[in-house]
């Protein structure tokens, strides 16, 4: 399983929806599983999500590698990061 944080309007996805307490989601995970799959899992509609994506706490990309016991923060479209450019983003696209 991966725990899904869940911000703002994503909140939805999780069961516990109260804007004081904390939104999260377990979802199973399969190896090679990225986060573009998990969010496709829970049901999460791809437009709303934003660029902030955070896996263990690192600035990530939709295309990397999840694996059981992570811990995946997951922001909406609405709530965009600030100073985006101080954080380097972590996924296959680096190549």
């Amino acid at each position: 399983m991966i725990q899904v944080h869940l911000y703002g309007k994503l909140r939805r996805f999780a069961n516990n929806t109260d804007p004081t307490g904390n939104s999260v989601a377990c979802v199973p995970v399969n190896e090679g599983d990225t986060i573009l799959d998990v969010l496709v899992r829970l049901g999460v509609p791809l437009g709303e999500v934003g660029n902030n994506i955070f896996l263990n706490w690192q600035y990530s990309g939709l295309d990397r590698t999840v694996q059981k016991g992570d811990r995946l923060a997951v922001f909406p479209d609405d709530m965009q990061l600030l100073y985006k450019w101080y954080f380097r983003k972590i996924g296959v696209e680096e190549k």
